[in-house]
């Protein structure tokens, strides 16, 4: 499958409408015959440097263009009664051994160094599917010879990654340019290999520098581009006129799949710090504040009095964060880190993952009207999972299901349980206090001893066996301790909410 991005979708199609707007603008045919007199030729005349082709340029930086393929193993449960009281009993009988499939996807990236290091959008590598194995890497050269290639480094924040080639040999390479000197209107390439067709050029001008598109996250500033961008463009290189790479095409805003004058790249000057640290082997550390936030939108603006688009309204406070211990609260209004005003093409979270962890940060923000000043010792950004799994949420009293692959199989097997480890958001959304150490019990096997004893959804396992298991892994070494011993049944302790807690036996399968 072609590898891109969409920011967004439309519901609309504007090609036909587009043609009408051409054909009904009004404009007097004797207009046309106009533009050729003397007097208005120095106005339409182009100004020196519009290229009068890109042939030359394209010459020179193709060759460090490639074609980036991946070959994954996807492991999928061949169970037809999966999600249903039957799903155990069709595996105990033999069926449901879950069977791999292969998948494939395409891309675009570019050489940065003679010994053959590449970047590339970390999309394009790294599959999507949590069950899925990347096996293999193969980069083609314009002139069709492939490599293959191992994965350096990635980094899902930003969305990029790093190749090397295997190969000894000297490879051509482009180099990043300053992104920060882009101005709109500035002509640009992009290199790239759109649905699979291999090394397609295509130019366009800026649109717009530093595009924040709405998504969130620390690395929501994009270099916009009319150059057209599609499917298998992404990690390819999007060029200035004196062949620098400004940006790594990322992204399109589209209708249909394909581009309707609206990409977007990640521009060089965020990129190429990433791409070093990457490069070298080195963990990317971010800047983390511990705070959810919400955009000053109208209706924000109109309840407080404020100006729209200025500040970030606070709406919580992780426990033990670095905002917690700066002394931020909800309802708090960040107008300015670091002596940058914050504005919605300047994010709180852009700003913040920008500086180091351990930097102390000037925060500038509102409450209750009043203007305050604090000073921030940023810690470090979480991972991308960790930081989903702050911001799970948990209904104990809703039968939906767990995500494959997030309980323990072999917990599964012996109690029938699905469990999922304390989050101080799960805490709150049991009404227990939020250190509360234990495992909680995500779903439950109708046909297991355990629901026959009354345990559900929402129950906390503070212990098995008399030894606490504040993991997973305390609960499955408990389990595997208890089979090893031959015995049939493990005592666990429950705490439902705010009830005291009550010892359980329940018989292992």
């Amino acid at each position: 499958m072609n590898k891109v991005r969409y920011v967004y979708g439309l519901t609309s199609a504007l090609l036909v409408g587009g043609a009408a707007v051409s054909l009904i603008t009004g404009t007097p045919l004797g207009a046309q015959v106009a533009q050729n007199d003397d007097a208005v030729m120095e106005r339409v005349v182009p100004i020196a440097g519009a290229p009068a082709s890109f042939a030359d340029l394209t010459a020179q930086l193709q060759p460090a263009v490639v074609n980036i393929s991946t070959r994954q193993r996807i492991e999928v449960s061949n169970n037809p009664f999966a999600g249903t009281p039957f799903a155990e009993l069709f595996n105990r009988r033999g069926g449901g051994q879950p069977q791999t499939r292969e998948a494939q996807s395409l891309g675009s990236g570019f050489i940065i160094s003679a010994d053959g290091f590449v970047v590339t959008n970390n999309h394009v590598v790294s599959p999507p599917n949590t069950n899925a194995t990347l096996e293999e890497i193969t980069v083609t050269m314009p002139d069709g010879t492939e490599y293959e290639a191992e994965l350096v480094g990635s980094d899902a924040a930003s969305d990029l990654a790093v190749l090397k080639i295997n190969a000894s040999r000297t490879f051509p390479f482009v180099t990043f340019g300053d992104s920060s000197a882009a101005r709109v209107g500035d002509w640009v390439v992009a290199i790239g290999n759109p649905f699979g067709l291999g090394g397609t050029v295509t130019s366009g001008i800026v649109s717009a520098v530093y595009r924040n598109t709405g998504q969130g996250g620390a690395y929501d500033r994009y270099i916009q581009t009319d150059a057209s961008i599609n499917r298998g463009n992404s990690g390819g290189p999007l060029f200035d006129m004196r062949g620098n790479v400004i940006g790594i095409n990322n992204a399109i805003f589209s209708p249909s799949g394909g581009s309707v004058g609206i990409g977007f790249a990640i521009p060089a000057e965020i990129a190429a710090p990433i791409v070093d640290q990457l490069k070298a082997g080195q963990e990317i550390e971010r800047g983390y504040l511990g705070v959810g936030l919400a955009p000053i939108n109208e209706d924000f603006a109109a309840s407080l009095g404020l100006e729209k688009r200025r500040g970030e309204f606070v709406q919580t406070v992780q426990d033990d964060s670095p905002a917690a211990r700066a002394g931020l609260r909800p309802g708090d209004i960040i107008t300015k880190i670091n002596g940058k005003d914050v504005t919605a093409d300047q994010t709180v979270s852009f700003l913040v993952a920008n500086l180091e962890p351990g930097a102390v940060v000037p925060v500038e923000l509102q409450r209750d009207g009043q203007r305050l000043a604090l000073n921030v010792t940023l810690g470090k950004r979480p991972t991308e999972a960790e930081l989903q799994q702050q911001s799970q949420t948990f209904d104990p009293d809703a039968e939906e299901p767990m995500e494959p692959g997030t309980s323990d199989g072999t917990i599964e097997e012996k109690l029938g349980l699905q469990v999922l480890g304390m989050t101080p958001q799960i805490a709150r959304s049991l009404g227990v206090p939020v250190d509360t150490s234990g495992v909680v019990i995500g779903a439950v096997d109708p046909n297991s001893d355990a629901a026959r004893k009354g345990l559900r959804r929402g129950d906390i396992i503070l212990s098995a066996n008399y030894q606490a298991t504040a993991s997973i892994e305390d609960l499955l070494a408990q389990v595997n301790a208890a089979s090893a011993e031959n015995r049939e049944a493990i005592l666990l302790r429950i705490q439902r909410r705010t009830q005291p807690p009550a010892f359980f036996p329940i018989r292992l399968r």
